[in-house]
């Protein structure tokens, strides 16, 4: 399946690549906030998302005071 139609980035999240992208849109996240409601699981478990896309939304979380809801 082609990611071409993703964008490089969505919302305040930084760029993870437009595979992870992909998934993180199909599961209607868009934001850190709506990310952090996630496990480090359950992200992983999405298709298009490995550990580091999680690693750069992790840095990206401790940022902005948040963290991964595990």
């Amino acid at each position: 399946m082609s990611t071409r139609h993703v964008p490089a980035q969505i919302g305040d999240l930084p760029p993870i690549g437009r595979p992870a992208n992909s998934a993180l849109l199909d599961a209607g996240v868009t934001t850190l906030a709506q990310v952090a409601a996630y496990s480090r699981r359950d992200l992983l478990a999405l298709h298009g998302i490995g550990p580091k896309a999680v690693n750069i939304l992790a840095a990206a979380l401790a940022e902005h005071g948040l963290a991964f809801a595990d």
